[in-house]
């Protein structure tokens, strides 16, 4: 994607939109060194003092790209500082230095390109996958718990539609009974005990952090903290939900969680239940779990009427 043109004037609403966009390149524009610096060049190789010159005036105390600077470092540790809130368990996991680098290799590679800042981690899972060094060698664990953390935001986040109740079903014939799931409603399945982490990470960084301004002037510092140990190995099955404003998680079986992600993909409640009991143990009194998990369910608000893609 080439680099837009300064307008020689702004005389329309284009010019203006595409003085936005160079601003927007400029400040997207990752800083550099340890003192969080403008980069030498721009994305052309020219300068970085020269172009900056045709789009922002310098004043009687800053040069152009001092100027640049100071809404270039307020972007950048105003998203730095998101990505630390919204994944203390991944930055347990690499560690603060580490996670610091991460985070801004991801925000260069996937800059923001919502309106909201609650999308800003929506691609750090395709980024880990695509870019394992960066959290190696827990890349794993990172995924994991980066997934986990990733759900309570949706959780938190997406809507919520009118629930279900029993007497809504009533007469319903299984067969072709398609249920609705919250849209907050998250499913995973993940090879660590990333719940039990999260838990010890927010336990011990709880009433750590002070109120952040409303502009930084500096990146995101974190004072020393002690070393957890990393999650134990563990395959699990979880569900993240909301009740109100608060985020819960919370364990389940197997085979609940292939019944609700086969509902959640469309199925009709007696293939969902084929599906999820497939390979169930035959001792167990499925009628009775069955019954529970959609008790639950229900109790919790988790239906709603399927609205069709």
């Amino acid at each position: 994607m080439s680099t837009p043109l300064c307008p020689p004037s702004i005389d329309s609403v284009e010019d203006l939109r595409q003085l936005q966009r160079l601003m927007g390149v400029a400040m997207y524009r990752p800083l550099v060194n340890d003192d969080e610096e403008l980069a030498p060049e721009w994305t052309d190789g020219r300068p970085m003092a020269e172009m900056v010159g045709e789009f922002i005036r310098p004043n009687d105390r800053l040069t152009s790209e001092e100027r640049l600077a100071i809404y270039s470092r307020s972007y950048w540790f105003r998203i730095l500082d998101c990505l630390y809130d919204d994944f203390p368990g991944l930055r347990s996991v690499l560690g603060a230095k580490k996670f610091h680098a991460f985070a801004r290799a991801y925000l260069a590679s996937c800059p923001s390109s919502s309106w909201t800042l609650r999308n800003l981690g929506n691609r750090i899972l395709p980024f880990i996958d695509q870019h394992p060094e960066w959290t190696a060698p827990r890349t794993a664990i990172a995924r994991d718990i980066a997934h986990f953390e990733w759900a309570q935001v949706l959780a938190f986040d997406e809507a919520r539609n009118e629930p279900l109740h029993g007497d809504d079903l009533l007469g319903s014939n299984p067969d072709e009974l398609r249920l609705g799931l919250q849209p907050y409603l998250v499913f995973l399945e993940v090879n660590y005990a990333v719940d039990d982490y999260f838990m010890a990470v927010r336990n011990r960084d709880s009433g750590m952090r002070a109120e952040a301004s409303n502009t930084l002037d500096h990146a995101p510092v974190r004072a020393a903290v002690r070393r957890l140990a990393l999650p134990k190995k563990q395959k699990l099955w979880l569900a993240v939900h909301r009740c109100d404003t608060d985020v819960y998680f919370k364990r389940i079986t197997r085979e609940a969680f292939l019944l609700f992600t086969a509902l959640q993909r469309g199925q009709t409640v007696s293939a969902a239940l084929e599906i999820a009991l497939q390979q169930a143990d035959p001792g167990e009194d499925w009628a009775k779990l069955v019954k529970e998990w959609f008790e639950n369910a229900a109790t919790l608000g988790w239906f709603c009427a399927r609205r069709e893609p």
